[in-house]
């Protein structure tokens, strides 16, 4: 019987979302049949089959602000979700339900089919009690709720996709998942599209040195530090170094507001999002590449792909030092002081400015170290596990029914 699978992503759209397009294409190269569905953005059809798998795309409100704005889409999304999925399970069947978080509640469209023997494998891409915790630093109700609904989405889960091993130990410790559950696939490029390509002076923006940064900008990504540390720069002199922030978040129209009041407008650009040409380009274009992620529990224990990228595409790093991007990086980063964080993070960016040798050894170092660990095929063979694991155990409970019917 065919392998059957439906990836359901919230946060994001796909094929944009990397990860997840990354996982639906292993699978299908692996002779499994996948279902995506996700949210619908502007531009992208309701509906498409394209390289080999179903992409259906729900309805989806404007993203929230506060808790009813949250409640809001939340709610939303999980009807659709719950829709759609059984529309899919009668028209193409599905053995599995492959839950990607933010948020910890797609276990709830499961738990109907799991009494159908559907599996869910639970895909853990937030800690979202963390989250919560670097962007409003308080524990109410809500960090309690969303607690309780990542405790229940371990329950509940078959098996565990970590994408780091601080993220395993946690479905071990505070989700009770046993080690042979949990499987960490990390979340590297694939170099097959991820790749340099040739510099573009006129990016510079007319300046010697071009700094690059690329992510999603909310309030845990402090790219408000980046523009501290591009105002504290201008002030020591340094008028040849031009700053591009790549990407958009809930945070973008207060970054815009803060580089109108600090006066940055011949040092720093905000492109929005762009196609991923354009983001190579200008990556490849960059001298340094930063990560002004600012120290907390959601940063210390998360592993960011912006980290990986950089490094497959040879460019030295500055980033604060924390655990896990530091696991990453090794010695293809610098690490800013996470106490003197901008006058630091500023040092640590001009001294690589002025030592291009060092710029290319641990540009160096890094693309190795992608090639040779971080790199998406690396991560293709525990991915496999997991499901193979679930697709096993789905098997052995055929067999026995089959043995007590024989009987």
């Amino acid at each position: 019987m065919k392998r059957k699978v439906l990836i359901i992503v919230e946060n994001a759209t796909v094929p944009p979302d990397p990860r997840v397009w990354n996982e639906a294409v292993a699978l299908r190269a692996a002779d499994y049949e996948v279902t995506v569905l996700c949210p619908r953005r502007k531009g992208l059809k309701g509906y498409e089959f394209t390289e080999g798998f179903h992409i259906y795309r729900h309805p989806m409100p404007k993203s929230g602000d506060g808790i009813s704005g949250y409640l809001w889409e939340y709610g939303c999304a999980l009807f659709w979700e719950f829709l759609y999925s059984w529309w899919i399970y009668l028209r193409r069947g599905f053995q599995v339900i492959h839950g990607c978080n933010p948020p910890d509640d797609i276990f709830l469209v499961a738990l109907p089919f799991k009494l159908l023997g559907v599996k869910y494998i639970f895909d853990h891409h937030d800690v979202n009690p963390e989250l919560y915790l670097a962007k409003y630093a308080r524990k109410d109700l809500l960090y309690k709720t969303l607690a309780w609904l990542e405790r229940l989405n371990f329950y509940f889960s078959d098996v565990v996709i970590s994408t780091n091993e601080s993220y395993k130990e946690i479905a071990v410790t505070r989700g009770g998942r046993a080690p042979d559950k949990v499987f960490v696939v990390r979340n590297g490029p694939n170099l097959r599209t991820f790749k340099a390509v040739p510099a573009n002076p006129s990016l510079r923006y007319g300046k010697r040195y071009l700094i690059g940064y690329v992510g999603v900008m909310g309030a845990q990504d402090s790219v408000d530090i980046l523009l501290d540390v591009a105002e504290h720069i201008r002030s020591l002199g340094r008028t040849d170094i031009h700053f591009t922030c790549i990407g958009s978040g809930p945070e973008i129209e207060k970054l815009k507001r803060i580089h109108r009041e600090k006066n940055l407008g011949d040092s720093v650009n905000f492109t929005g999002r762009i196609p991923d040409s354009e983001l190579l380009e200008i990556l490849s274009t960059a001298d340094v590449c930063v990560n002004p992620d600012k120290p907390c529990r959601m940063n210390d224990i998360s592993t960011m792909i912006k980290i990986m990228e950089y490094m497959a595409l040879g460019k030295p790093i500055v980033q604060f030092d924390l655990k896990e991007g530091r696991i990453s990086a090794q010695g293809a980063s610098l690490y800013g002081d996470t106490t003197d964080q901008v006058a630091d993070f500023s040092r640590k960016i001009l001294w690589l400015l002025d030592h291009p040798e060092e710029r290319q050894r641990m540009g160096e170092l890094g693309r190795k170290r992608v090639e040779s660990e971080l790199a998406w095929d690396h991560s293709v063979g525990p991915l496999l596990a997991a499901y193979d694991q679930v697709f096993t155990k789905n098997r052995g409970k055929r067999a026995l029914v089959a043995d007590t019917t024989e009987s």
